[in-house]
């Protein structure tokens, strides 16, 4: 049995203790941890990736409205959601835009849900 700074005999410790190994594998987002445009990783801060994630369809369907000039109304009828579903989508996609960098605005809106 191993305390807690004990070693295992077959694993040696870094000389410095900030560095760990580990294999860069990436997520959805990047191939590696290295090319992620994201401010945060999704590892360190599951609850703001998340978050975030989950405006991938709002982000979708405000981009909808925007490029195809949709009225309220008729962006309803087409996703088949109320209007009032509709101005939600579209205030929580503002709110978002403020938060985000470009580049990670652009990541989420990729994704699929």
């Amino acid at each position: 049995m191993y305390g807690v700074n004990a070693v295992a005999p077959d694993k040696r410790r870094s000389k410095d203790p900030g560095i760990e190994h580990y294999a860069d594998t990436g997520c959805e987002v990047a191939r590696t941890c290295l090319e992620c445009p994201l401010s945060r990783c999704k590892f360190d801060d599951m609850a703001w990736f998340i978050t975030y994630r989950r405006l991938a369809h709002d982000f979708r369907i405000a981009t909808a409205i925007h490029s195809e000039g949709l009225s309220v109304k008729e962006a309803a009828q087409r996703f088949s959601v109320t209007p009032r579903t509709i101005l939600r989508i579209l205030n929580r996609c503002r709110r978002a835009m403020r938060e985000l960098t470009p580049e990670e605005a652009a990541v989420f809106a990729s994704l699929t849900v």
